[in-house]
């Protein structure tokens, strides 16, 4: 079964679930400090990114937390590249993990012109970097260990903005 990420029972297993357990030495990325302060001062682009992730995800039929994972490193490895100066985009070998990748890179593009139309400050490679790494490490800390699992797009759908889907874009219970 594939329940919506609105089912109520659904959030209601989500309560009982227990969590994969991480072990700190191997979260990815802990070279990039991540301080309240640094979460406060990018709440816009947290927020921005965060639903951005969700819409890309719930626009790619079927993808899963492990597709979302996956793009995340890889936007996370193209964002260091771009802040060391280079221009050199690591895409996922996974298709709907690369959907989605090119999907929060678009709406990142788009975002970077908007900013730039209004005369506000322009957004730096780092504070891309430093959001998407939390947002990764959110993502570490929502993997029920599942092969299918969407813990995370459920916490994603619970806590970021989204538009209702239409009756067309509403997964179905059952998977043929």
């Amino acid at each position: 079964m594939d329940c919506p990420l609105d089912c109520p029972y659904l959030a209601e297993a989500r309560r009982h679930e227990k969590l994969a357990d991480i072990n700190p030495e191997e979260i990815p990325n802990r070279d990039v400090p991540i301080s309240e302060d640094f979460l406060r001062a990018h709440e816009p682009l947290l927020v921005f990114l965060g639903a951005k992730i969700l819409e890309a995800a719930l626009a790619t039929p079927g993808a899963l937390d492990s597709d979302v994972r996956e793009a995340l490193d890889s936007l996370i490895r193209t964002h260091r590249t771009l802040q060391s100066g280079l221009y050199y985009e690591t895409k996922p070998a996974n298709p709907m993990a690369g959907t989605i990748h090119e999907r929060i890179q678009q709406a990142v593009e788009i975002l970077r012109k908007e900013l730039a139309e209004k005369g506000a400050p322009a957004l730096r490679d780092a504070e891309i970097l430093g959001t998407l790494v939390f947002l990764q490490r959110v993502a570490l800390g929502h993997n029920n260990g599942r092969p299918r699992g969407r813990a995370y797009l459920s916490y994603l759908f619970a806590h970021f903005p989204h538009q209702p889907q239409s009756a067309s874009e509403t997964p179905a219970l059952i998977q043929v």
